[in-house]
């Protein structure tokens, strides 16, 4: 059957829902001060204002300034950075007047989070992993975990260079990550045994130095010929 991303209402939907704010949760404590705040301030929306029936939060940016206590001008660009950080999607652009509307970013917030879920608990952990569920269902659940076929390399275009020999080695590889992690760094630096990469922030730098240092150096290795130590900064 075919799988789908689903709104979590009906039975479970309350177990769902905290799941859902437990994994932003989880997003934000791994890094920066300003990606914390921006989070804290999506649950308040979450938790007050979003339309779960919808699937989305249409909130005035004046009442988002009143909530958050901030200037309608802070509301603007905390509301970039959701989209930027791949937190929320548009689902109605606000322009003419018209109110915008966000949808949560269910499937980034799952490749985000994914490999820290078992640190809150085997029980959230296996909640998480079975949150999908055929399109014609009773009891609707979220699919979390939906993602390009790991056997499918994406067909897309690289720069020139050590980078994007690295890149395509890694797109035929390990397709799966590559938009959501491997696509966000950028070199530095390189030079015989030693290449430093630059991540947009911490969390990226951290995920990717954790689970992913392995697969990025034995790319590095078949295009340099050697054994490359690997530095990952922000």
């Amino acid at each position: 059957m075919q799988q789908h991303f689903a709104r979590p209402t009906g039975p479970g939907a309350g177990v769902i829902k905290y799941d859902v704010i437990t994994a932003l949760s989880l997003l934000a404590l791994r890094d920066g001060p300003t990606l914390q705040m921006t989070v804290l301030r999506l649950i308040a929306l979450i938790t007050a204002r979003y339309n779960w029936k919808r699937d989305h939060f249409s909130v005035p940016q004046a009442d988002m300034a009143r909530m958050w206590n901030v200037s309608e001008r802070t509301v603007k660009r905390e509301i970039k950075r959701m989209l930027s950080a791949g937190l929320v999607t548009c689902v109605r652009p606000g322009v003419r007047g018209r109110v915008g509307a966000y949808r949560l970013n269910y499937a980034h917030l799952s490749d985000c989070t994914r490999p820290l879920w078992a640190d809150v608990g085997n029980d959230y952990d296996t909640r998480m992993q079975g949150m999908q569920g055929p399109s014609d269902a009773k009891v609707v659940k979220v699919d979390f975990a939906q993602r390009q076929p790991a056997d499918k390399p994406l067909d897309l275009p690289f720069a020139d260079g050590l980078w994007g020999r690295v890149l395509q080695r890694l797109a035929e590889a390990d397709p799966a990550n590559l938009r959501n992690w491997y696509m966000k760094l950028e070199l530095q630096s390189s030079e015989p045994g030693r290449v430093v990469l630059t991540a947009p922030s911490a969390f990226v730098a951290q995920f990717v130095q954790t689970h992913l240092a392995r697969a990025l150096v034995t790319a590095f290795n078949q295009e340099m010929g050697q054994q490359t130590a690997l530095e990952i900064t922000c």
